[in-house]
């Protein structure tokens, strides 16, 4: 009895191991396309809530998402202020998210490098 119920934890173990390996796998490519997908929105969003040009609304989105803040643009309309609170948290949740991914898939290559010398 023993003996069935470490196989059938094995078993177990085994499939939520797959989704994890899954989930990794394609972990980079979710994220990153939610963080574009942000990005290009709040672009769009500017672009005619604010009457921007492309460049600049790409520019703010950009500036906005990295928390840098330069000041040189900002909302005027209170839509566009409510958003903005709303599209740097979400933004900035995604970037980390992204930089998360990222810094994870660097240090298991780097771990794998180490392995193999």
């Amino acid at each position: 009895m023993a003996e069935s119920k470490k196989a059938d934890d094995e078993k177990e173990s085994g499939s939520q191991s797959a989704v994890q390996e899954y989930w990794e796998e394609h972990a980079s490519r979710i994220i990153g396309s939610m963080a574009i997908t942000v990005f290009l929105v709040g672009t769009v969003v500017y672009r005619f809530a604010e009457d921007w040009s492309w460049v600049d609304s790409f520019y703010f989105s950009a500036v906005a998402l990295t928390t840098v803040g330069f000041g040189d643009l900002h909302p005027t309309t209170d839509v566009t202020k409510i958003f903005t609170i709303f599209y740097i948290f979400s933004g900035v949740a995604l970037i980390t998210a992204v930089l998360n991914q990222l810094l994870k898939r660097m240090a298991g290559r780097a771990a794998e490098r180490a392995a193999n010398k």
